[in-house]
């Protein structure tokens, strides 16, 4: 099977800058992370530091911006050959989010990646994530399997796709590494087709285990969705391209 993979895994949710959120705290652990990304199939990055839309003062958007400046120049210095673009992982804490800075975007795209606080799901959430879209940009939910509040016949997440949003999961939570409501979770969304992407959100601590989930998929006969989640539609996204639809993963309950 290993043999019919394409190359190429672009990943845009993980934290590799050095020095400007909890992921690589400085340049050795970037070249660490970026390294062992590249020897799980990762050919291209997009890099997703932290950021709160809902600032003032001292913690201004632009302040945050332009600390975050500084670590893609340190990135870009000592990267090797990766290809990289610069994004944000976008705390979604206003109901009036401005994503008018291409900064805040995935490589200046039409695409953002969004969280919520507090990893639990607010009032109001679909309507947020669709004045988002009415304003000309395209929301990528991520991690939604390790939010509480998901109700357990995954309305919101649907509610959230009908108004115009993507969603991301994260290969942890396909290997139990956020628990296993995370996983249960995780597992039902691919089953239901709801997943236009996963990411590592890998805050270069450890290994990625990028290959290892891509290999569990393939192993529970969901070859085809692992390419489009991991190769296909983060390649296109790279490009500003939507993603291609993905079909229901026939996969078992977790553990069965």
């Amino acid at each position: 099977m290993d043999g019919q993979r394409s190359v190429g895994i672009t990943d845009f949710h993980n934290h590799v800058i050095p020095g400007v959120d909890d992921g690589a705290t400085d340049e050795a652990e970037t070249v660490s992370a970026l390294s062992a990304m590249a020897a799980e199939g990762v050919t291209a990055v997009v890099a997703t530091p932290h950021v709160r839309l809902f600032a003032s003062g001292q913690g201004s958007v632009e302040g945050r911006l332009a600390e975050i400046d500084q670590g893609w120049e340190r990135l870009l210095a000592c990267a090797g050959a990766m290809p990289l673009k610069r994004g944000a992982e976008l705390r979604l804490d206003t109901v009036d989010p401005d994503l008018e800075d291409a900064r805040l975007r995935l490589g200046g795209s039409r695409f953002a990646l969004v969280e919520y606080p507090f990893f639990a799901v607010p009032p109001r959430s679909t309507r947020v994530l669709a004045l988002v879209v009415n304003r000309g940009w395209i929301p990528i939910v991520a991690h939604p399997e390790r939010y509480t509040g998901i109700d357990a016949g995954l309305d919101t997440v649907r509610e959230w796709r009908e108004a115009g949003a993507l969603i991301q999961v994260n290969i942890g939570s396909l290997l139990g590494r956020f628990g296993q409501q995370a996983t249960r979770t995780a597992f039902a969304l691919l089953r239901r087709g709801w997943v236009d992407y996963l990411g590592s959100d890998y805050h270069a601590r450890g290994l990625p285990r990028i290959a290892e989930a891509r290999t569990l998929l393939e192993r529970s006969g969901a070859t085809a969705q692992a390419e489009l989640l991991m190769v296909t539609n983060p390649g296109r996204l790279w490009r500003d391209e939507v993603p291609l639809p993905v079909l229901p993963a026939g996969l078992p309950e977790p553990g069965s």
